[in-house]
Protein backbone atom coordinates (compact mmCIF):
# COMPACT_ATOMS: atom_id res chain seq x y z
CA UNK A 1 0.00 0.00 0.00
CA UNK A 2 1.06 3.12 -0.76
CA UNK A 3 1.76 5.84 2.30
CA UNK A 4 1.20 9.27 2.41
CA UNK A 5 1.88 12.26 4.41
CA UNK A 6 -1.86 12.90 5.39
CA UNK A 7 -4.92 11.40 4.53
CA UNK A 8 -6.52 14.59 3.18
CA UNK A 9 -5.23 17.89 2.46
CA UNK A 10 -7.22 20.76 1.70
CA UNK A 11 -5.99 23.51 -0.82
CA UNK A 12 -7.37 26.79 0.22
CA UNK A 13 -8.87 27.52 4.16
CA UNK A 14 -12.34 29.54 2.66
CA UNK A 15 -15.93 27.92 3.74
CA UNK A 16 -15.52 24.80 2.33
CA UNK A 17 -12.34 24.14 2.64
CA UNK A 18 -12.18 24.70 6.63
CA UNK A 19 -15.02 22.68 7.19
CA UNK A 20 -13.33 19.75 4.85
CA UNK A 21 -10.08 19.90 6.79
CA UNK A 22 -12.48 19.57 10.53
CA UNK A 23 -14.83 17.30 9.51
CA UNK A 24 -12.01 14.94 8.48
CA UNK A 25 -9.80 15.56 11.79
CA UNK A 26 -13.27 14.73 13.73
CA UNK A 27 -13.00 11.54 11.95
CA UNK A 28 -9.92 11.07 12.96
CA UNK A 29 -7.81 11.45 10.31
CA UNK A 30 -4.73 13.48 9.17
CA UNK A 31 -5.18 16.64 7.48
CA UNK A 32 -3.82 19.65 6.07
CA UNK A 33 -4.73 23.06 5.02
CA UNK A 34 -2.26 24.95 2.05
CA UNK A 35 -3.28 28.28 2.24
CA UNK A 36 -1.48 31.02 0.12
CA UNK A 37 -1.51 33.85 2.63
CA UNK A 38 0.31 33.74 5.85
CA UNK A 39 -3.37 33.74 7.58
CA UNK A 40 -6.31 31.93 7.05
CA UNK A 41 -10.18 32.43 6.30
CA UNK A 42 -9.61 32.84 2.24
CA UNK A 43 -11.52 35.75 0.05
CA UNK A 44 -14.63 35.15 2.43
CA UNK A 45 -13.00 36.16 4.89
CA UNK A 46 -10.42 39.04 3.77
CA UNK A 47 -11.95 40.45 0.92
CA UNK A 48 -15.83 38.68 0.40
CA UNK A 49 -18.90 37.74 2.78
CA UNK A 50 -17.31 39.13 6.43
CA UNK A 51 -15.57 42.72 5.35
CA UNK A 52 -18.62 43.39 3.00
CA UNK A 53 -21.03 42.67 5.51
CA UNK A 54 -19.56 44.29 8.06
CA UNK A 55 -18.67 47.10 5.97
CA UNK A 56 -22.99 47.46 5.21
CA UNK A 57 -23.82 47.42 9.10
CA UNK A 58 -20.98 50.14 9.83
CA UNK A 59 -22.78 52.10 7.36
CA UNK A 60 -26.40 51.25 8.89
CA UNK A 61 -25.22 52.27 12.27
CA UNK A 62 -22.93 54.86 11.81
CA UNK A 63 -24.62 58.20 13.60
CA UNK A 64 -27.14 58.95 15.62
CA UNK A 65 -27.98 55.93 16.83
CA UNK A 66 -28.13 53.89 13.45
CA UNK A 67 -31.07 54.78 10.51
CA UNK A 68 -32.96 51.90 9.04
CA UNK A 69 -35.82 51.96 6.22
CA UNK A 70 -37.30 55.49 5.66
CA UNK A 71 -35.23 57.14 7.83
CA UNK A 72 -32.35 55.80 5.35
CA UNK A 73 -33.58 57.51 2.35
CA UNK A 74 -33.73 60.74 4.55
CA UNK A 75 -30.35 60.06 5.35
CA UNK A 76 -29.14 59.53 1.87
CA UNK A 77 -31.18 62.61 0.65
CA UNK A 78 -29.42 64.60 3.56
CA UNK A 79 -26.10 63.75 2.56
CA UNK A 80 -26.61 64.81 -1.22
CA UNK A 81 -28.03 67.98 -0.14
CA UNK A 82 -24.18 69.25 -0.24
CA UNK A 83 -21.63 69.91 2.12
CA UNK A 84 -18.98 67.49 3.66
CA UNK A 85 -19.60 63.68 4.08
CA UNK A 86 -20.22 62.91 7.92
CA UNK A 87 -17.86 59.74 7.74
CA UNK A 88 -14.82 58.85 6.29
CA UNK A 89 -13.25 55.88 4.77
CA UNK A 90 -11.33 55.20 7.79
CA UNK A 91 -14.14 55.35 10.23
CA UNK A 92 -16.11 53.07 7.86
CA UNK A 93 -13.17 50.41 7.35
CA UNK A 94 -11.57 50.53 10.95
CA UNK A 95 -14.96 48.09 12.41
CA UNK A 96 -13.84 45.90 9.07
CA UNK A 97 -10.60 45.50 10.10
CA UNK A 98 -11.52 44.73 13.74
CA UNK A 99 -13.95 41.98 12.73
CA UNK A 100 -11.93 40.93 10.11
CA UNK A 101 -8.93 40.53 13.04
CA UNK A 102 -11.01 38.44 15.59
CA UNK A 103 -12.47 36.40 12.58
CA UNK A 104 -9.13 35.23 11.98
CA UNK A 105 -8.16 34.45 15.64
CA UNK A 106 -11.08 32.40 15.96
CA UNK A 107 -10.85 30.36 12.71
CA UNK A 108 -6.84 29.21 13.64
CA UNK A 109 -7.87 28.57 16.62
CA UNK A 110 -10.71 26.07 15.68
CA UNK A 111 -8.32 24.52 13.61
CA UNK A 112 -5.22 24.19 16.07
CA UNK A 113 -7.43 23.02 18.39
CA UNK A 114 -8.42 20.32 16.02
CA UNK A 115 -5.03 19.66 15.15
CA UNK A 116 -5.13 20.46 11.36
CA UNK A 117 -2.01 21.50 10.12
CA UNK A 118 -1.89 24.75 8.25
CA UNK A 119 0.76 24.90 5.64
CA UNK A 120 1.34 28.73 3.80
CA UNK A 121 2.11 28.33 0.20
CA UNK A 122 1.07 28.01 -2.96
CA UNK A 123 0.17 24.71 -4.14
CA UNK A 124 0.31 23.12 -7.13
CA UNK A 125 0.18 19.63 -8.48
CA UNK A 126 3.27 17.84 -9.12
CA UNK A 127 0.86 14.06 -9.39
CA UNK A 128 -2.19 13.48 -8.60
CA UNK A 129 -1.82 12.58 -5.11
CA UNK A 130 1.26 14.87 -4.56
CA UNK A 131 1.06 18.99 -4.35
CA UNK A 132 4.49 21.18 -4.79
CA UNK A 133 3.88 23.95 -2.14
CA UNK A 134 5.79 27.07 -2.58
CA UNK A 135 6.58 29.92 -0.31
CA UNK A 136 8.90 32.78 0.67
CA UNK A 137 10.74 29.97 2.52
CA UNK A 138 11.42 27.68 -0.94
CA UNK A 139 9.46 24.51 -1.74
CA UNK A 140 8.42 21.37 -0.36
CA UNK A 141 6.00 18.19 -1.36
CA UNK A 142 3.36 16.83 0.45
CA UNK A 143 0.95 14.01 -0.57
CA UNK A 144 -2.59 12.77 0.39
CA UNK A 145 -4.96 9.94 -0.52
CA UNK A 146 -7.14 12.64 -0.60
CA UNK A 147 -7.41 16.04 -1.83
CA UNK A 148 -9.60 18.75 -1.81
CA UNK A 149 -9.68 21.87 -4.23
CA UNK A 150 -11.47 25.23 -2.38
CA UNK A 151 -9.56 27.92 -3.68
CA UNK A 152 -12.50 29.90 -4.48
CA UNK A 153 -12.46 32.84 -7.11
CA UNK A 154 -11.02 35.83 -8.47
CA UNK A 155 -12.80 38.79 -10.04
CA UNK A 156 -13.09 39.30 -13.80
CA UNK A 157 -12.25 41.99 -15.66
CA UNK A 158 -13.64 42.10 -18.77
CA UNK A 159 -11.60 43.28 -22.07
CA UNK A 160 -12.45 46.84 -22.33
CA UNK A 161 -11.43 47.76 -18.74
CA UNK A 162 -8.05 47.79 -16.77
CA UNK A 163 -7.70 48.11 -13.19
CA UNK A 164 -5.22 50.47 -11.47
CA UNK A 165 -6.20 49.89 -8.25
CA UNK A 166 -6.77 53.23 -7.75
CA UNK A 167 -9.63 54.98 -9.86
CA UNK A 168 -10.53 51.45 -11.31
CA UNK A 169 -11.04 48.56 -8.83
CA UNK A 170 -13.08 45.55 -8.35
CA UNK A 171 -14.48 44.46 -5.25
CA UNK A 172 -11.03 43.12 -3.85
CA UNK A 173 -9.67 46.55 -3.65
CA UNK A 174 -12.88 48.58 -2.28
CA UNK A 175 -10.84 48.65 1.44
CA UNK A 176 -7.92 50.11 0.09
CA UNK A 177 -9.60 53.25 -0.37
CA UNK A 178 -8.32 56.50 1.40
CA UNK A 179 -11.82 58.11 1.19
CA UNK A 180 -15.16 57.74 -0.21
CA UNK A 181 -15.84 59.06 -3.84
CA UNK A 182 -18.11 61.96 -4.56
CA UNK A 183 -19.44 59.99 -7.16
CA UNK A 184 -18.72 56.36 -8.85
CA UNK A 185 -19.94 53.79 -11.53
CA UNK A 186 -20.61 50.11 -10.55
CA UNK A 187 -20.18 47.94 -13.82
CA UNK A 188 -22.18 44.73 -13.20
CA UNK A 189 -25.79 44.22 -11.63
CA UNK A 190 -25.39 41.25 -10.05
CA UNK A 191 -24.86 40.05 -6.32
CA UNK A 192 -21.64 42.28 -5.70
CA UNK A 193 -22.45 45.01 -7.73
CA UNK A 194 -26.05 45.86 -6.16
CA UNK A 195 -24.96 45.30 -2.44
CA UNK A 196 -21.74 47.89 -2.65
CA UNK A 197 -24.07 50.16 -4.94
CA UNK A 198 -26.51 50.58 -2.15
CA UNK A 199 -24.13 50.77 0.66
CA UNK A 200 -22.06 53.91 -1.16
CA UNK A 201 -25.36 55.37 -2.05
CA UNK A 202 -26.75 55.75 1.53
CA UNK A 203 -23.36 57.01 2.53
CA UNK A 204 -24.19 59.79 0.05
CA UNK A 205 -21.99 59.00 -2.68
CA UNK A 206 -23.98 59.26 -6.85
CA UNK A 207 -24.33 55.90 -7.65
CA UNK A 208 -24.83 54.74 -11.32
CA UNK A 209 -25.12 50.90 -12.16
CA UNK A 210 -24.02 49.68 -15.64
CA UNK A 211 -25.05 46.36 -16.87
CA UNK A 212 -25.98 44.99 -20.16
CA UNK A 213 -28.76 43.12 -18.68
CA UNK A 214 -32.29 44.79 -18.56
CA UNK A 215 -32.99 43.30 -14.65
CA UNK A 216 -30.51 43.30 -11.66
CA UNK A 217 -30.26 39.54 -10.09
CA UNK A 218 -32.75 37.50 -12.53
CA UNK A 219 -32.61 34.89 -10.91
CA UNK A 220 -34.84 36.79 -7.93
CA UNK A 221 -38.49 36.61 -7.43
CA UNK A 222 -39.61 39.24 -9.99
CA UNK A 223 -41.72 41.82 -7.76
CA UNK A 224 -38.83 41.48 -4.98
CA UNK A 225 -36.27 42.90 -7.40
CA UNK A 226 -38.72 45.82 -8.71
CA UNK A 227 -38.96 46.95 -5.06
CA UNK A 228 -35.20 47.08 -4.47
CA UNK A 229 -34.83 48.94 -7.48
CA UNK A 230 -37.69 50.88 -6.54
CA UNK A 231 -35.92 51.57 -3.15
CA UNK A 232 -32.26 52.09 -4.50
CA UNK A 233 -34.09 54.35 -7.35
CA UNK A 234 -35.12 56.37 -3.80
CA UNK A 235 -31.66 56.97 -2.32
CA UNK A 236 -30.75 58.65 -6.25
CA UNK A 237 -28.78 55.37 -7.40
CA UNK A 238 -29.04 56.17 -11.53
CA UNK A 239 -29.44 52.35 -13.01
CA UNK A 240 -27.95 52.64 -16.97
CA UNK A 241 -29.62 48.80 -17.94
CA UNK A 242 -29.38 46.87 -21.11
CA UNK A 243 -25.95 48.93 -21.52
CA UNK A 244 -22.42 47.55 -22.60
CA UNK A 245 -19.41 49.42 -21.78
CA UNK A 246 -17.14 49.97 -24.28
CA UNK A 247 -13.96 51.14 -22.57
CA UNK A 248 -13.37 52.23 -19.36
CA UNK A 249 -10.18 55.64 -19.38
CA UNK A 250 -8.88 57.65 -16.49
CA UNK A 251 -8.23 61.76 -17.13
CA UNK A 252 -5.21 63.25 -15.34
CA UNK A 253 -6.87 66.23 -13.61
CA UNK A 254 -6.43 67.32 -10.27
CA UNK A 255 -9.97 65.44 -10.14
CA UNK A 256 -8.24 62.01 -11.38
CA UNK A 257 -11.69 61.52 -12.60
CA UNK A 258 -12.86 58.23 -14.10
CA UNK A 259 -14.43 58.30 -17.98
CA UNK A 260 -16.95 54.90 -18.83
CA UNK A 261 -17.92 55.43 -22.47
CA UNK A 262 -21.04 53.22 -23.35
CA UNK A 263 -21.38 51.58 -26.66
CA UNK A 264 -25.14 53.71 -26.97
CA UNK A 265 -22.34 56.60 -27.19
CA UNK A 266 -23.26 58.17 -23.29
CA UNK A 267 -20.23 58.95 -21.38
CA UNK A 268 -20.34 58.84 -17.56
CA UNK A 269 -17.87 61.01 -15.75
CA UNK A 270 -17.00 59.33 -12.16
CA UNK A 271 -14.22 59.70 -9.45
CA UNK A 272 -14.16 55.73 -9.08
CA UNK A 273 -15.13 52.82 -11.35
CA UNK A 274 -16.24 49.83 -9.04
CA UNK A 275 -15.91 46.83 -11.76
CA UNK A 276 -18.25 43.92 -10.25
CA UNK A 277 -18.34 41.76 -13.79
CA UNK A 278 -18.36 38.11 -12.36
CA UNK A 279 -15.37 36.17 -10.99
CA UNK A 280 -13.42 33.15 -12.18
CA UNK A 281 -12.43 30.07 -10.27
CA UNK A 282 -8.99 30.69 -9.18
CA UNK A 283 -7.37 27.12 -10.73
CA UNK A 284 -4.71 28.71 -13.37
CA UNK A 285 -2.02 28.31 -10.72
CA UNK A 286 -2.15 24.56 -9.96
CA UNK A 287 -0.68 22.98 -12.76
CA UNK A 288 -4.53 20.84 -12.98
CA UNK A 289 -2.83 18.79 -16.13
CA UNK A 290 -0.21 17.38 -13.73
CA UNK A 291 -3.81 15.77 -11.87
CA UNK A 292 -5.34 15.07 -14.76
CA UNK A 293 -8.09 17.66 -14.26
CA UNK A 294 -9.44 20.22 -16.11
CA UNK A 295 -11.25 23.67 -15.36
CA UNK A 296 -13.74 25.31 -17.96
CA UNK A 297 -13.27 28.71 -19.30
CA UNK A 298 -14.13 30.10 -16.24
CA UNK A 299 -11.70 28.34 -13.79
CA UNK A 300 -14.56 26.49 -12.45
CA UNK A 301 -14.55 22.50 -11.93
CA UNK A 302 -17.20 19.94 -12.19
CA UNK A 303 -17.92 17.67 -9.75
CA UNK A 304 -20.74 15.07 -9.35
CA UNK A 305 -22.89 14.53 -6.07
CA UNK A 306 -20.54 13.56 -3.52
CA UNK A 307 -18.16 16.66 -4.69
CA UNK A 308 -15.64 14.09 -6.80
CA UNK A 309 -14.02 15.74 -9.46
CA UNK A 310 -12.87 13.23 -12.48
CA UNK A 311 -9.88 11.93 -10.24
CA UNK A 312 -12.52 10.50 -7.45
CA UNK A 313 -9.75 11.05 -4.63
CA UNK A 314 -9.82 14.76 -5.22
CA UNK A 315 -12.72 16.43 -4.36
CA UNK A 316 -13.79 20.24 -4.84
CA UNK A 317 -16.55 22.71 -3.46
CA UNK A 318 -17.03 26.34 -2.79
CA UNK A 319 -17.34 29.05 -5.70
CA UNK A 320 -14.57 27.36 -7.55
CA UNK A 321 -17.40 24.63 -8.93
CA UNK A 322 -19.88 27.55 -9.20
CA UNK A 323 -23.38 28.11 -8.76
CA UNK A 324 -24.60 28.66 -5.95
CA UNK A 325 -21.51 30.39 -4.55
CA UNK A 326 -22.54 30.93 -1.43
CA UNK A 327 -20.43 30.85 2.07
CA UNK A 328 -23.31 28.38 3.71
CA UNK A 329 -23.18 26.45 1.15
CA UNK A 330 -19.49 26.45 0.82
CA UNK A 331 -19.04 24.86 4.11
CA UNK A 332 -22.03 22.22 3.78
CA UNK A 333 -20.41 20.60 0.52
CA UNK A 334 -16.61 21.27 2.16
CA UNK A 335 -17.83 19.22 4.92
CA UNK A 336 -20.40 16.04 3.11
CA UNK A 337 -17.09 16.06 0.60
CA UNK A 338 -15.14 14.80 3.68
CA UNK A 339 -17.70 12.52 4.67
CA UNK A 340 -17.28 10.94 1.66
CA UNK A 341 -13.93 10.93 0.77
CA UNK A 342 -13.70 9.01 4.17
CA UNK A 343 -16.62 6.46 3.45
CA UNK A 344 -19.44 8.31 5.96
CA UNK A 345 -22.44 7.64 4.59
CA UNK A 346 -24.37 11.14 4.38
CA UNK A 347 -27.22 11.93 1.60
CA UNK A 348 -27.04 14.70 -0.94
CA UNK A 349 -26.70 18.44 -0.19
CA UNK A 350 -30.21 19.80 0.29
CA UNK A 351 -31.63 21.64 -2.60
CA UNK A 352 -33.90 23.73 0.14
CA UNK A 353 -31.36 26.52 0.83
CA UNK A 354 -32.03 30.01 1.46
CA UNK A 355 -29.92 32.83 -0.62
CA UNK A 356 -29.67 36.24 1.15
CA UNK A 357 -28.13 39.53 -0.86
CA UNK A 358 -27.13 42.16 1.80
CA UNK A 359 -27.73 44.83 -0.25
CA UNK A 360 -29.50 47.84 1.29
CA UNK A 361 -32.68 46.62 2.17
CA UNK A 362 -31.50 43.31 2.17
CA UNK A 363 -32.66 40.21 0.92
CA UNK A 364 -33.40 36.48 1.44
CA UNK A 365 -35.49 33.72 -0.54
CA UNK A 366 -35.92 30.03 -0.51
CA UNK A 367 -37.96 28.11 -2.77
CA UNK A 368 -39.09 28.98 -6.18
CA UNK A 369 -40.17 32.36 -7.47
CA UNK A 370 -43.15 33.19 -9.58
CA UNK A 371 -41.73 33.47 -12.71
CA UNK A 372 -40.35 29.58 -11.98
CA UNK A 373 -43.63 28.57 -11.17
CA UNK A 374 -45.39 30.07 -14.26
CA UNK A 375 -42.83 28.72 -16.64
CA UNK A 376 -43.34 25.25 -15.13
CA UNK A 377 -47.49 25.31 -15.30
CA UNK A 378 -47.43 25.35 -11.67
CA UNK A 379 -50.83 26.31 -10.07
CA UNK A 380 -50.21 28.62 -7.29
CA UNK A 381 -51.94 31.32 -4.86
CA UNK A 382 -49.61 34.52 -3.14
CA UNK A 383 -49.90 35.75 0.72
CA UNK A 384 -48.54 39.46 0.96
CA UNK A 385 -47.48 40.92 4.70
CA UNK A 386 -45.90 44.46 4.62
CA UNK A 387 -43.97 45.68 7.45
CA UNK A 388 -46.29 48.78 7.38
CA UNK A 389 -48.91 46.73 8.89
CA UNK A 390 -46.78 45.08 11.12
CA UNK A 391 -46.64 46.49 14.78
CA UNK A 392 -42.71 45.21 14.75
CA UNK A 393 -42.04 46.89 11.42
CA UNK A 394 -43.35 49.87 12.74
CA UNK A 395 -40.97 50.02 15.54
CA UNK A 396 -38.24 49.23 13.57
CA UNK A 397 -39.56 52.04 11.20
CA UNK A 398 -39.21 49.87 8.06
CA UNK A 399 -42.24 50.43 6.13
CA UNK A 400 -41.40 49.02 2.66
CA UNK A 401 -40.42 45.85 4.06
CA UNK A 402 -42.32 42.66 2.83
CA UNK A 403 -43.06 39.00 2.81
CA UNK A 404 -44.15 37.07 0.16
CA UNK A 405 -45.03 33.09 0.35
CA UNK A 406 -46.32 31.42 -2.61
CA UNK A 407 -48.56 27.92 -1.84
CA UNK A 408 -50.01 25.48 -4.11
CA UNK A 409 -53.45 25.84 -5.04
CA UNK A 410 -54.26 22.09 -4.60
CA UNK A 411 -52.75 20.65 -1.73
CA UNK A 412 -51.25 24.04 0.04
CA UNK A 413 -47.92 23.39 0.20
CA UNK A 414 -45.09 26.14 1.05
CA UNK A 415 -44.01 26.40 -2.73
CA UNK A 416 -41.16 29.75 -1.96
CA UNK A 417 -40.89 32.17 0.36
CA UNK A 418 -39.61 35.78 -0.84
CA UNK A 419 -38.43 38.78 1.65
CA UNK A 420 -37.18 42.32 1.15
CA UNK A 421 -36.74 44.17 4.23
CA UNK A 422 -34.84 44.25 8.09
CA UNK A 423 -34.05 41.04 9.15
CA UNK A 424 -34.64 39.30 5.57
CA UNK A 425 -31.90 37.05 6.01
CA UNK A 426 -32.67 35.74 9.26
CA UNK A 427 -36.55 35.72 8.58
CA UNK A 428 -36.31 33.68 6.00
CA UNK A 429 -35.28 30.71 8.19
CA UNK A 430 -38.83 30.31 9.31
CA UNK A 431 -40.18 29.64 5.48
CA UNK A 432 -37.15 27.23 5.19
CA UNK A 433 -38.12 25.05 8.05
CA UNK A 434 -41.64 24.65 7.05
CA UNK A 435 -40.72 23.88 3.37
CA UNK A 436 -38.23 21.24 4.51
CA UNK A 437 -40.51 19.47 6.68
CA UNK A 438 -43.01 19.82 3.81
CA UNK A 439 -45.62 21.75 5.66
CA UNK A 440 -47.74 24.97 4.08
CA UNK A 441 -50.81 27.12 4.35
CA UNK A 442 -52.34 25.72 7.36
CA UNK A 443 -48.90 25.28 9.78
CA UNK A 444 -49.18 29.19 9.51
CA UNK A 445 -52.98 29.06 10.16
CA UNK A 446 -52.69 27.03 13.67
CA UNK A 447 -49.44 28.48 14.54
CA UNK A 448 -49.10 31.58 17.07
CA UNK A 449 -45.49 33.73 16.53
CA UNK A 450 -44.31 36.24 19.28
CA UNK A 451 -45.91 39.61 19.42
CA UNK A 452 -44.58 41.76 18.49
CA UNK A 453 -42.29 39.92 15.78
CA UNK A 454 -41.61 39.99 12.07
CA UNK A 455 -42.00 36.82 12.32
CA UNK A 456 -46.21 37.83 12.26
CA UNK A 457 -45.56 38.46 8.58
CA UNK A 458 -45.38 34.70 8.24
CA UNK A 459 -49.48 34.31 9.80
CA UNK A 460 -50.44 37.72 7.94
CA UNK A 461 -49.40 36.25 4.50
CA UNK A 462 -51.06 32.97 5.27
CA UNK A 463 -54.08 34.79 5.69
CA UNK A 464 -54.12 36.69 2.94
CA UNK A 465 -53.08 33.73 0.67
CA UNK A 466 -56.36 31.71 2.38
CA UNK A 467 -58.70 34.79 1.55
CA UNK A 468 -57.86 34.50 -1.91
CA UNK A 469 -58.45 30.57 -1.72
CA UNK A 470 -61.55 31.24 -0.58
CA UNK A 471 -62.65 32.92 -3.29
Amino acid sequence: MMTYDYDMICIGSGPAGQRAAVQGAKLGKRVAIVERETVVGGVCLHTGTIPSKTFREAVLTFGKGGRRASDMRRRASDMNGGGEQAVSAAQLFERVGNIVQREEQVQDSQLGRNNVDVIVGSAAFATPHELTITSSQGQRKASAENIMIAVGTKPVTPASTRLDGNRVISSDEIFSLTKLPHSMVVIGCGVVGIEYASMFALMGVEVTVVDGRDTPLEFLDREIVDELVHQMRDIKVVFRLGETVERVETRDNPRGQVVVSLESGKRLVADLALVCAGRAGSTDSLNLDAAGLEADNRGRLTVDETFRTQQPHIFAGGDVIGFPALAATSSEQGRLAACNAFGVEVGPMATNFPVGIYSIPEISMVGEAEHELTAQKVPYEVGLARFREIARGQILGDDTGLLKLIFHRDDHRLLGAHTIGTGATELIHIGQCVMGLGGGLDYFLQTVFNYPTLAECYKVAALDAYNKLSL
